[in-house]
C-alpha cells in the first residue's frame, strides 16, 4: 500500500512496512548514517540518523522506524542537528587526530560527517586508553584506537559472510570490538577475507599494505619484476579515478603497469582458462571413478580457509588444483623463465588482486617450491591505485596496449571467473565440449548468474543430468551440502566465493558507494562476454600451445606436477 508522508513541509510518497530510511531515500532525501548495512536489518545503535517526528517526544532512528501514514518529519531540524553534532563530537573524543596520514582519510565517514555537521573542534576531552595496533595477520591490521563501535564488521561478518571471529567484548566505557579470548587476528578463525574492511567507516580495519615494497623492488636492476591482474581489476580499478563504475580499462591498465615500471604484463584470465581444463577433466574422472562428489572449486582461498577450520571431513571434495593466482605465478617461474633464460629466483611476481586473502594464500608453505614463492607480493585494486598516483601516471593520457606472450590470450570464460556463478558457466561450456566434442549452442547460463546466495542449474548433456550450484559467502555451504549428501540434490559440481557476489565484491575492491557498484561492476564483464568471440577457456589458443609445448593434456603428470594443491585440516579456538 502507498500512501502519503510530510517530510520537511513537502508530501513525498511512502510504502507499507517500509523505515523512514527507506522512505526518504527512495524520495532523495539524504539522512546520515554509520551503523547502518542495507543487507542487513537496522539496529539504531549509533543513533546518527535521528529524525524529528511530530507528535513525538523523543528523536527516532529512521533506520529501524517504521513509517505510518500520520507522520510529519523533519530530517535537519535545528533539533536534529544538534544531536547528530553532539554524537559526532563524542566520537571524535575517542578518536586519534591522525588524519594527515590515515590510510582512510577523504573516505573516511567520521571524518565526513564531521565536515558536514560543522565540527571544527574537539569539544570533549579525549578519555580512551592506548590501543594495541595488531599487525599479525597476513592480510588485515587491526587498529581498535580508530573503532567506533558502529559494529558493522561484526555484524558483517556474522551476518553476511558466517564466521564470527567479532563481537563486542567487555561492558561500560571498556567495551570494544575484539576475537575469540582477546587473542590476535593471526590466532583467531579468520579466513582474511576482508569484509570487514569494506564495512568499515573508519581505518579501524584495513588491508596489510604491500604496494610500498612493490615501489622498491621496481628500482631494483637486479630483479625482473612481473605483475599479473585478476579478471576483474580491469572493470573495477576505474572507480578509484573517479570514473564511471564498470568502466573496461583493460588497455589501459596494461599500459599503466608498464609505465610503473614492470617489465611483463600478464592477465591471470589465462590461468582461469587453464583452470576450466583441468576442473573439467578432475570432474569427468571422478564420475567415471564413482568417487565422492559433490567436487567443489579451490580458487578462493577465503573459503580454502573455512573448509579446513569448520568442515575438515569434506577436505577430499575440494578439487586438488591452485588457484588461477598461483597457477598463473607458477607457469611464470616455471615455463616463462625457462623461455626467457631467467633464473627463476631473479623474477619477482607481483599480484594485483581484489582479495586480500590472496595476500594469506602466496604465503602458505605449499605455494612454494625449494623456498621460492609462486607469487612474491600480492597488492589489492586499492593499492594499485595508490601505486599509480604514486607514479604520477595520467590513466587518462595513455593509449591501450596488450597483455605480453606466451599468455597473451584469453577467453570470456575465463573472464567470467571475477562473478558468483562465473566458474560454474565456464566449466559447463568446457565440459559440454569434452563430452560432445561440439560446443554448446546457448554458452548463456542465466539461471546461474546474479546475486542470490545459493543458485543452481541442471544442463543434461548426451541424454545425462548434471547439477551445478554457485554458493557466495560461505555461510550457504553447509545446508547445501546436507541437501546432496542426504540425497535430496543431485549435484555434482559446487562453485564456492567467500565474498558476495563474488570477487567483484572482494575486500581489496575500491570501497563502494552504493550497492549499485557491483552490479555495474558484473554488467561490464557480462557485457565482455557478449561481445568478445573467444567465450570457451578450451577455444584459447595459447592455452592451447601451452599444452602442446608443456602439458601435454589435462591431468596429465606435468599438469600434476604443477598445479596439484593439498588443504589440510586447521586448529582455531572457537
Amino acid at each position: 500500500m502507498i500512501f502519503t508522508i510530510e517530510v520537511n513541509n513537502k508530501q513525498i510518497k511512502a510504502k507499507t512496512g517500509e523505515t523512514i530510511l527507506s522512505a526518504l531515500r527512495r524520495n532523495g532525501i539524504d539522512v546520515p548514517t554509520l551503523c547502518y548495512l542495507p543487507e542487513l536489518d537496522a539496529t539504531g545503535a549509533c543513533r546518527i540518523c535521528v529524525v524529528e517526528v511530530e507528535g513525538k517526544p523523543q528523536l527516532v532512528t529512521s533506520c529501524s522506524q517504521p513509517v505510518e501514514e500520520w507522520m510529519k518529519i523533519f530530517t535537519h531540524s535545528p533539533r536534529v542537528i544538534q544531536a547528530r553534532k553532539t554524537l559526532i563530537e563524542l566520537l571524535l573524543a575517542n578518536h586519534p587526530d591522525d588524519c594527515l596520514y590515515c590510510p582512510c582519510n577523504g573516505r573516511c565517514e567520521l571524518q565526513h560527517l564531521a565536515g558536514e555537521l560543522n565540527v571544527r573542534e574537539r569539544r570533549f576531552p579525549n578519555k580512551k586508553s592506548p590501543a594495541r595496533l595488531d599487525q599479525t595477520c597476513s592480510a588485515l591490521v587491526w587498529d581498535p584506537a580508530k573503532c567506533i563501535l558502529c559494529g558493522r564488521c561484526v555484524r558483517s561478518c556474522d551476518e553476511i559472510i558466517g564466521v564470527s571471529i567479532l563481537d563486542l567484548i567487555r561492558r561500560g566505557e571498556k567495551i570494544s570490538i575484539g576475537t575469540t579470548f582477546e587473542k590476535p587476528l593471526n590466532l583467531s578463525n579468520c579466513i582474511t577475507c576482508g569484509q570487514c574492511i569494506q564495512a568499515c567507516p573508519t581505518a579501524a580495519l584495513r588491508e596489510k599494505e604491500a604496494f610500498a615494497g612493490v615501489q622498491e623492488i621496481l628500482h631494483k636492476p637486479s630483479i625482473f619484476p612481473v605483475v599479473q591482474y585478476s579478471p576483474v581489476i580491469s572493470v573495477s580499478l576505474a572507480e578509484e579515478f573517479g570514473i564511471k563504475p564498470g568502466k573496461d580499462l583493460q588497455g589501459i591498465l596494461n599500459s599503466v603497469l608498464r609505465k610503473i615500471g614492470f617489465k611483463k604484463v600478464f592477465d591471470i584470465t589465462f590461468a582461469a582458462d587453464v583452470l576450466v581444463l583441468e576442473l573439467a577433466d578432475t570432474l569427468l574422472k571422478r564420475i567415471a571413478l564413482g568417487e565422492k562428489l559433490p567436487l567443489i572449486s579451490s580458487c578462493c582461498p577465503g573459503w580454502v580457509k573455512y573448509a579446513e577450520q569448520y568442515l575438515p571431513g569434506n577436505l577430499d571434495l575440494l578439487a586438488p588444483l591452485k588457484s588461477p593466482q598461483q597457477i598463473m605465478g607458477k607457469l611464470i617461474k616455471r615455463y616463462y623463465a625457462d623461455m626467457q633464460g631467467i633464473t627463476p629466483e631473479d623474477i619477482v611476481v607481483t599480484s594485483v588482486m581484489p582479495c586480500t586473502a590472496k595476500k594469506f594464500e602466496a604465503q602458505r608453505e605449499e605455494m612454494s617450491l625449494q623456498g621460492t614463492a609462486e607469487v612474491d607480493t600480492v597488492i589489492t585494486t586499492r593499492e594499485l591505485a595508490k601505486l599509480i598516483r604514486l607514479n604520477g601516471i595520467d590513466i587518462n593520457q595513455l593509449d591501450e596496449e596488450m597483455t605480453d606472450s606466451p599468455f597473451a590470450s584469453r577467453s570470456t570464460a575465463g573472464k567470467l571467473f571475477g562473478v558468483s556463478g562465473g566458474i560454474v558457466e565456464a566449466l559447463i561450456r568446457t565440459l559440454h565440449f569434452r563430452l560432445t566434442m561440439k560446443e554448446i549452442a546457448n554458452p548463456k547460463i542465466t539461471k546461474i548468474r546474479g546475486f542470490k546466495e545459493k543458485k543452481e542449474v541442471y544442463i543434461n548433456i548426451e541424454g545425462k543430468e548434471y547439477g551445478f550450484a554457485a554458493v557466495s559467502t560461505v555461510k550457504a555451504l553447509p545446508s547445501l551440502l546436507d541437501e546432496i549428501q542426504s540425497g535430496k540434490k543431485n549435484i555434482q559440481f559446487i562453485e564456492v566465493m567467500a565474498c558476495p557476489g563474488g570477487c567483484i565484491n572482494g575486500g581489496g575492491q575500491p570501497i563502494q558507494g552504493n550497492g549499485e557498484t557491483s552490479q555495474l561492476r558484473a554488467k561490464a564483464i557480462y557485457d565482455i562476454d557478449d561481445k568478445e568471440s573467444i567465450k570457451a577457456s578450451h577455444k584459447n589458443p595459447a592455452v592451447f600451445d601451452l599444452y602442446q609445448k608443456l602439458l601435454q593434456e589435462p591431468g596429465s603428470p606435468m599438469s600434476s606436477a604443477l598445479f596439484t594443491a593439498v588443504f589440510n585440516k586447521r586448529t582455531v579456538l572457537l
